[in-house]
């Protein structure tokens, strides 16, 4: 049945001030930049939350966010809607072999008893990052007893963070893997209909989901880590911003720990706490 209502939404459009309005709030509160070229797909993506709160202009869409009794989840939306997430299993394959080579044997020797290498995907999206960590700390622990490992994924995406913790992945996206990683790792769905995988239990046990902002203050996580991967996310912040959020992801990495960046992203003149070792592969001082 025809609803005016929902044609109203999709006619939409979003004012310069507007734009300038949300572009500056979403800056400030994520650090992602919204450009003026940006304008339609802001526009396009929160026109979906205009369809959910029956809200007819982004008018109205602009007060309700911005009221000061706003108790902050539409926030939380917002910043779902907006933010990119592209990842692959085993995306930029060289870290994971440095990963496999180098750090690993590294940390396994260099272990104490009891001793747990704990590594920190920040910026996680859908969840493909922290289990191909996984899979590779886990083939490295089949072959050496007394290895024990534990990740944990952040996201400022509560959306794609269900989607990590949930391990199901069309089968397609799992097509360029090894067969017997597959086989050994993923769980076939019945339906045939819609095939897809899941990520087996006992890996999934290994990993730990969270909300994270970059913007935030300081990283609310209780440990630190042997290793950091953060990568092809700092391309969404300017230079100042990238800088303020590796020093801050440096707090949490121990003293010789990895760091790991995306292969379009650098440390170029800025001042933080690493040293190359690799293109993109870095240790903390």
């Amino acid at each position: 049945m025809f609803d005016p209502n929902l044609n109203e939404i999709y006619r939409a459009q979003l004012s310069q001030d507007e734009f300038d309005k949300l572009s500056s709030f979403i800056y400030k509160e994520s650090g992602i930049k919204m450009p003026q070229v940006k304008k339609i797909m802001l526009q396009s993506r929160l026109q979906k939350r205009l369809r959910e709160l029956k809200m007819t202009s982004f008018k109205d869409y602009c007060d309700y966010v911005f009221h000061k009794d706003n108790t902050g989840i539409e926030i939380i939306h917002m910043l779902d809607v907006v933010s990119t997430n592209k990842t692959d299993f085993f995306r930029e394959p060289i870290h994971f072999d440095f990963l496999s080579k180098e750090v690993l044997p590294a940390l396994y020797e260099n272990r104490r008893s009891n001793s747990t290498v704990k590594i920190w995907s920040a910026g996680c999206s859908s969840g493909e990052e922290p289990y191909t960590i996984a899979i590779v700390l886990q083939e490295f622990a089949n072959a050496n007893s007394g290895m024990d490992y534990s990740i944990v994924g952040t996201d400022i995406s509560t959306q794609i963070l269900q989607k990590s913790v949930d391990a199901v992945y069309k089968e397609d996206r799992v097509a360029n893997i090894p067969i017997e990683i597959k086989r050994k790792y993923f769980l076939k769905s019945k339906d045939r209909t819609n095939p897809t995988v899941k990520v087996i239990p006992e890996l999934r046990r290994k990993v730990r989901f969270g909300r994270l902002n970059f913007m935030d203050a300081y990283y609310d996580l209780p440990e630190t880590f042997d290793v950091v991967f953060c990568r092809n996310v700092l391309i969404y912040f300017d230079r100042a911003t990238q800088e303020k959020v590796i020093n801050k992801l440096c707090s949490k990495l121990k003293s010789g720990g990895y760091f790991f960046l995306g292969h379009s992203e650098s440390i170029m003149n800025m001042d933080v706490p690493l040293k190359q070792i690799k293109p993109t592969i870095f240790q903390r001082l």
